[in-house]
Formats: C-alpha cells, sequence, structure tokens
C-alpha cells in the first residue's frame, strides 16, 4: 500500500459513526462491506477492485460518504492503468460530492491528497494532460464555492507543472494572480497567507534561476528570505536556498554558494526529498571551488552520507583535489561520465579541473630551468595549447619566472641562484651610486670653477698683469725675481 493510500485510509478512520443498532440501516453495511471488499482485492486484482468501486455510488439513494470514497479509489486505479480519460470523467463526478455530499475540511483534503497523487505520473505526456485538466475542474468547483485555500493549493500545482513544461509565460502569468491572492488591498503581502508566499516566491525563484535572469532573482531571493510569517514545508526552502546557491555560483562568490548549498541540503533531508543528493553534488563542488582542505563530512548533517554510492564519484573527486593528485582526479572523470550529466556540474567543473592542472603544471616545472611544452603536455595528458594557456597565466601572474619560447616550444625559468647574482648585483650598484651622491654633493660647484681656471689658462699671454700680480705674493724667492725681471726686460 502506498504512503497516499495510507493516508486516505487514515482520513477514512476519522469519518466512522456509530449509532444505535436500531438506526442502522441494512443497506449502509452491504455498501460499507462492498467498500472494504474492493479494498482487499486491488492488491491482487486491479481490474476487478475497479469495477467494485465502480458499482457502489449507484447503490446509494442520495450522494453520500461511501460513494465519494468509492470514487477516489477508482479514479486512483483508473490513473495507475493509463486510463487518463475514465479517470478524469469520474474526477469531474467526484467533484459533484463537495457541495452537499461531504464536509467542507474533509473534501478539501481528500481532493489535495488526490492531486498529490496523480502528481506522481507526470512523466507521461497524456498523464499531463489528464493532470492539467484535473486542475482546472478543480479550479472551477473551488471557485464557485469559494473555498480560497484549495484555490491557492491547486493554482500552485499547476504553476509548478507549467514550469516543468518550461511554459515561462504561463507561469509568469499564473505567479501574478496567485501573488495578486496573496496581498491586501494596498499591495502588501498579506501575514496570513505567507505560507503561500513563500510557495510562489520559491515556484519564481525556480523560474528566474532557469531563465537565468540573475537581476530578478537576487531580488525574489532576498524577499522570499524575509519572509517571517510562514511555516513552510521544508522542501520549499530547500528549493528556495538551492536556487540562492545557484545565483552565488554564477557570480563566482563560492562562499556564499557553499552555505546556501548546505542550508538545502540539511532542509531536503529533514523533508526526505531525494533531492538531497544532487544538492550534495553542489556542495562537494563548492568545496573544490573554494580551495578548501576542510573535509565536509566532518559535519553532522554531512556524516552519513560519507560512503553513500551515489556520491562516490565526487567523493572522490574530493579528494583527488585536496592531495593535487592531477592523475587520480583526470581518472576519475574518465571513469565516471554520469558526473556531468547533470548540467551544472558540468558547466562549473571545468573550473576545477583548469584549477588541478595549474597546480600540477607548477609541480612539475619546479625542479627544472628549461623543458618543452610538449613534455608537460604529455605529463598531464592534456594538448599544448592548454599547456601555453596556463603557463601564459602563471608568468602574467606573478607565480612563475620565466618566458615562453613559442617557436621552439620551450619554457625557460630564472634559475634562484642567477636570481641572487642578478638581485646582488643589483643592490651593489644602488649602494655605490648612493655613495658617489654623498662624496660629490658639490661636484657641480667644483666643475664650474675648475671651468674658469682652464678658460684662462687657454691664452697665458692675455692678460700677463693680472698673472705677475698673483705671483709676486709668493716671496723674494730666485724664481719669482727671475721671472720678474724677464717681464721687465721683455717691456
Amino acid at each position: 500500500m502506498s504512503d497516499d493510500d495510507f493516508m486516505q485510509d487514515s482520513d477514512e478512520e476519522y469519518d466512522f459513526e456509530y449509532e444505535d443498532d436500531e438506526e442502522e440501516d441494512s443497506g449502509d453495511v452491504d455498501i460499507e462491506n462492498k467498500y472494504y471488499n474492493a479494498k482487499q482485492t486491488k492488491t491482487t486484482d486491479s481490474e476487478e477492485a475497479l469495477q467494485e468501486f465502480l458499482s457502489i455510488p449507484p447503490l446509494e439513494p442520495e450522494k453520500g460518504d461511501w460513494g465519494f470514497k468509492a470514487l477516489k479509489q477508482a479514479i486512483k486505479l483508473e490513473f495507475k492503468l493509463k486510463r487518463y480519460q475514465e479517470a478524469t470523467e469520474h474526477y469531474e463526478e467526484l467533484l459533484t460530492y463537495v457541495k452537499s455530499a461531504v464536509t467542507r475540511n474533509y473534501s478539501e483534503k481528500s481532493i489535495d491528497n488526490m492531486l498529490n497523487y496523480i502528481e506522481k505520473g507526470h512523466d507521461d505526456p497524456k498523464a499531463v494532460q489528464c493532470i492539467e485538466k484535473f486542475y482546472s475542474l478543480t479550479l472551477q468547483c473551488f471557485q464557485n464555492t469559494n473555498n480560497e485555500r484549495l484555490w491557492l493549493k491547486t493554482n500552485i500545482k499547476l504553476a509548478r507543472l507549467l514550469l516543468e513544461r518550461k511554459d515561462y509565460h504561463a507561469v509568469a502569468r499564473k505567479l501574478r494572480e496567485l501573488h495578486n491572492a496573496c496581498r491586501k488591498p494596498d499591495g502588501t503581502d498579506d501575514p496570513s497567507k505567507g505560507t503561500y508566499s513563500l510557495e510562489i516566491y520559491a515556484l519564481e525563484i525556480q523560474m528566474y534561476s532557469e531563465t537565468r535572469n540573475n537581476n530578478q532573482l537576487k531580488v525574489l531571493y532576498q524577499k522570499a528570505l524575509k519572509v517571517r510569517s510562514a511555516v513552510p514545508h521544508p522542501k520549499i526552502q530547500g528549493v528556495i536556498r538551492e536556487c540562492g546557491g545557484k545565483m552565488h555560483m554564477s557570480e563566482e562568490n563560492w562562499k556564499e554558494a557553499q552555505s546556501d548549498f548546505f542550508e538545502a541540503f540539511r532542509n531536503y533531508d529533514e523533508a526526505g526529498d531525494l533531492r538531497r543528493i544532487q544538492v550534495l553534488k553542489y556542495l562537494l563542488l563548492t568545496t573544490m571551488l573554494m580551495k578548501s582542505d576542510i573535509n565536509p563530512f566532518d559535519s553532522q548533517e554531512m556524516k552519513p552520507y560519507r560512503n553513500d554510492p551515489r556520491i562516490s564519484a565526487m567523493t572522490e573527486l574530493v579528494d583527488a583535489y585536496q592531495r593535487d593528485d592531477i592523475y587520480r582526479y583526470e581518472d576519475v572523470l574518465q571513469k565516471n561520465p554520469d558526473v556531468l550529466a547533470d548540467p551544472f556540474i558540468a558547466e562549473n567543473i571545468d573550473e576545477v579541473t583548469r584549477n588541478m592542472r595549474t597546480k600540477g603544471v607548477v609541480k612539475i616545472i619546479a625542479p627544472y630551468t628549461r623543458m618543452k611544452v610538449s613534455w608537460i603536455a604529455e605529463r598531464l595528458r592534456i594538448t599544448e595549447p592548454e599547456v601555453m594557456d596556463i603557463l601564459s597565466f602563471l608568468i602574467v601572474d606573478g607565480r612563475v619566472k620565466g618566458r615562453i619560447d613559442e617557436r621552439q616550444g620551450v619554457l625557460e625559468l630564472e634559475s634562484q641562484q642567477d636570481a641572487d647574482h642578478v638581485q646582488g648585483i643589483t643592490v651593489l650598484a644602488e649602494a655605490v651610486g648612493n655613495l658617489f651622491s654623498a662624496v660629490f654633493k658639490n661636484v657641480d660647484g667644483f666643475q664650474s670653477n675648475q671651468g674658469d681656471f682652464m678658460n684662462s689658462m687657454s691664452d697665458p699671454y692675455a692678460d700677463m698683469g693680472s698673472l705677475d700680480d698673483s705671483v709676486r705674493p709668493m716671496g723674494p724667492g730666485k724664481r719669482g725675481r727671475r721671472f720678474g725681471l724677464q717681464q721687465r726686460a721683455a717691456s
């Protein structure tokens, strides 16, 4: 028995009424027995059970509980047997019981459970058409009965179905209608409908995430986080956080993305939703993009999934990344092509792969000063243009000191010894320059006086008088007197 059947059965238990034997109608007892016999039969023979259920409504003189219950079971069986046209016809008949045959709360809960049940078959195109018809009939019925809660729930389900079909224009129209229904007359959000508002925001966030409208997505994401009047299902919070993580990833904000993916995983896990496995893969992806050495499985929430075979490939990738093992990383990707089946992972794993190859290049060239680019490519098992691209980035970024000879396809690195020698010469040259400046700081004045003296000496007979005056103070030595006598003789 499915969970939905169990829930439906539990609903029926509360509807039993105990009356005196004198008032008990034997006809009702026969109908009740027929109903439960059909329920036992449906586990072994669906066709026979279906006929039994459909034979119950005509037995009631007036529409009542047993006819309502029998039609519910019949519709589920017809949907299971893919008799969608018959299921639609009987569902339309079921809705006629809502107005008078059953209570409002019971009918609302039963219809909601029914819609939840048929949602599971939306992979079949014919089933999708049937589901859409169910939604349309439900909206028509409960709009006339003024049941706003079920009207909102059904419209949200319809918007979700349209979103799965990627009919974004129809989704946008439906979401505007839902937003208006959840607002006060002054245009502000109605706190009493906070839970519905949050579900609507979640659908709108999903739509903008799929259409990559990050501007609107960011606004709605912040609005959704500020809703405090709701008590949403954890799955709704998981959807909002997952889309928020993808938004942050598109902006390369790895830290915020990791935080949102963790919250999404935690909420999906609490809701028992299988989406938690895919989000856990996104969380491991952001761990690598953050270049974190922290083991994500150290957290209490993630420990039970450490050895889960569904994420084993991503776990091995993280392990290889944190150990800088490029060969192991490449082998895991080649042996697990299903990792790239998710478009979101395929879009962002390239950044991780480039980081791994960059670290691999740095590790390989470290012991050498001259090597061929083709040799590096062979060691890393990638193409030469990819190696050239990585080397160019490393040189421009300053992480590698060297140059690439593109004609010969050779990388030449500066050895540390040569670099130290050049640095020593540079320091010595700077020291000599500083010393010269300190010693000859008045060199300009010295050069000016020396120039005047040399100009005067260029013509020794130009100004003998001044020269004679300058020589006389030397005293009465022989050389001075002889030079003076020669002057007078010449005159």
